[in-house]
């Protein structure tokens, strides 16, 4: 993990500066190499204040202590953080054991389904589709509150599909002959 430390209002030693990342090195389990923490030491009327962000993918960990001491603020703020990083994995595995689960059952109800009654298309839709770009299909999608837009994509003359990300971003699907 990469560490950028600036100071408000305090001189940063060196003592200070390895205390800090060492106590952020016992961190490193939880993130490549390339990732970069950004820490801010300050003092404000007598109190020692320590800020950390963590910019991680589709995620921010963010912690700040303030203590009478400096070093005693470096090492609760990465206990706080640590204890952020543990909820944050759990919630990951939960979401994934449920999600195995949801699929189990699934996959048990269709194994008592007859082979006849797998695959039933209860509804069929045809639509003219006019040439638009993908910036245009998203807001259409969006204005329809759909999860994806099927759509002829105006630069290429092809059959294109716009979804909407989990993260709040959309995706492209082209075709490839």
């Amino acid at each position: 993990m990469k560490v950028t430390i600036t100071g408000k209002n305090i001189e940063l030693t060196k003592g200070i500066k390895d205390a800090v990342e060492e106590r952020l090195s016992k961190l490193d389990k939880y993130f490549n190499k390339n990732t970069e923490a950004s820490v801010t030491l300050s003092v404000e009327k007598g109190n020692q204040k320590i800020e950390v962000t963590i910019p991680m993918k589709g995620h921010v960990i963010r912690a700040e202590q303030i203590t009478g001491d400096m070093y005693a603020s470096i090492e609760s703020v990465t206990d706080i953080i640590e204890g952020q990083l543990n909820r944050y994995r759990k919630k990951i595995i939960d979401r994934q054991q449920s999600d195995s689960t949801v699929l189990f059952a699934q996959d048990y109800l269709e194994d008592e389904q007859s082979e006849e009654d797998s695959i039933k298309i209860v509804r069929s839709k045809k639509f003219d589709m006019k040439p638009m770009y993908p910036e245009d299909a998203c807001l259409e999608m969006e204005l329809l509150g759909h999860d994806f837009f099927m759509f002829r994509n105006a630069e290429t003359d092809e059959i294109n599909v716009v979804y909407k990300r989990k993260a709040g971003t959309y995706g492209l699907i082209e075709p490839e002959f």
